[in-house]
């Protein structure tokens, strides 16, 4: 976890994410990810010297099999309030509209049910759990599927809600998520998504695996030119 912590407190630094105060709505799928995120900030908390809340929110979206009871005890452990609301997201793309496609559609309509559900919940920020590997994927999905330079920001506030968006672990490669969640034996819900494996997500992760297996920097230097080419994540020293 040591590292996992360092890597995320300087991104909380370098981008100013949490301040005394605040209350963080960490969003939970049941994934690696965004387990090792909640157990990051719940440890970040203890000797941080800003002072601010947690409280684990899960959208559940209606697939049979999904089973988060063990995600609520793993909560009730680390000392975070749990909570999870029912959707039919599932059903909605699948059943109903029957989405070819349904990636996108899926991303924005569970962004804004977990962002409704950390306002009510009383919130002010919502912390997601992107790792390094995940802004590299979105630069290329982007610059490949639309035609331009861009990726999502470290920071976003979000003014219909008043809600203020963080990427704690943008600077933790996937490997170290992966060896935390397989040594600590996080209680990761099986992700039952028909799309899962088979996206164009999917499809970057395999060509940038492949690009880094042959240039040990190739991530390296991407970041880089994230970090200096687009303007929400230029670091203010």
């Amino acid at each position: 976890m040591k590292h996992i912590l360092s890597r995320m407190r300087r991104a909380v630094t370098d981008y100013n994410m949490i301040e005394s105060g605040d209350k963080i709505a960490v969003g939970v799928s049941g994934g690696k990810d965004s387990l090792t995120l909640l157990a990051a900030l719940a440890d970040f908390r203890k000797f941080s010297d800003k002072k601010f809340d947690l409280t684990a929110i899960t959208i559940d979206m209606g697939f049979d099999g999904m089973d988060f009871s063990e995600v609520e005890k793993f909560c009730c452990g680390i000392e975070v309030p749990f909570i999870k609301k029912k959707t039919d997201i599932g059903a909605i793309l699948f059943d109903i509209r029957k989405e070819h496609s349904p990636c996108s559609l899926c991303a924005r309509m569970r962004r804004g049910a977990v962002n409704d559900l950390a306002k009510e919940a009383g919130c002010n920020k919502v912390a997601l759990g992107h790792h390094n590997e995940d802004v590299i994927e979105t630069f290329f999905l982007s610059l490949f599927y639309e035609g331009r330079l861009s990726c999502f920001s470290p920071v976003t506030y979000l003014s219909r809600t008043n809600i203020t968006v963080i990427r704690p672990l943008i600077y933790v490669p996937e490997g170290l998520i992966k060896g935390y969640a397989k040594r600590c034996g996080l209680p990761v819900v099986h992700n039952v998504c028909p799309m899962d494996g088979f996206s164009k997500r999917q499809d970057m992760k395999d060509f940038i695996n492949e690009k880094n297996s042959a240039d040990h920097f190739f991530k390296t230097r991407i970041m880089h030119a994230i970090q200096s080419g687009l303007d929400d994540w230029k670091i203010n020293s």
